[in-house]
């Protein structure tokens, strides 16, 4: 008989993912991952569903985020720095939100789900500033700031 005490590789990735999203780091990358993807829905039941790309991309990015992060990959892989990685993802994502939004809005006329898109977006671009914000706060809280020595004797 199989021993059913052990756990399963299935339900420890479970547990990390549980965990994960009660952190604030986790909560905010799933929720990023949430309303790209009402985003996405809101655009392709658009008549212009071009402005669909951004958010396929920033949701396939923050997906990409939240599993490295959460199966805490981003302490074995020590070449890429994941910190500032994710900060130019999160600014640029939120740049990239706010402009397309603003045009949807601006020019959707007569397109509900275009509307409907760009406010979403706005959500969106102000969530992605708010992460850009919490991780330069982690990145400022974590330099080291050490004064230069004014003293002339060596």
């Amino acid at each position: 008989m199989a021993d059913t005490t052990a756990s399963s590789p299935a339900a420890n990735c479970l547990e990390k993912l549980k965990s994960y999203v009660r952190t604030p780091k986790g909560f905010i990358l799933s929720a990023e991952i949430l309303i790209s993807f009402i985003i996405i829905i809101c655009y392709a039941a658009s008549l212009y569903g071009g402005y669909s790309a951004v958010a396929i991309c920033e949701m396939i990015f923050a997906m990409v985020f939240f599993g490295i992060f959460m199966m805490e990959m981003d302490k074995q892989i020590q070449v890429v720095n994941w910190v500032w990685s994710d900060l130019f993802r999160a600014g640029i994502g939120a740049a990239l939100y706010i402009i397309t939004s603003l045009v949807c809005v601006i020019g959707g006329a007569g397109d509900g789900a275009r509307i409907a898109g760009g406010v979403f977006g706005l959500i969106a671009g102000f969530l992605f500033l708010y992460d850009t914000y919490t991780i330069f706060l982690q990145i400022k809280s974590t330099r080291q700031h050490t004064a230069a020595s004014t003293d002339d004797r060596v």
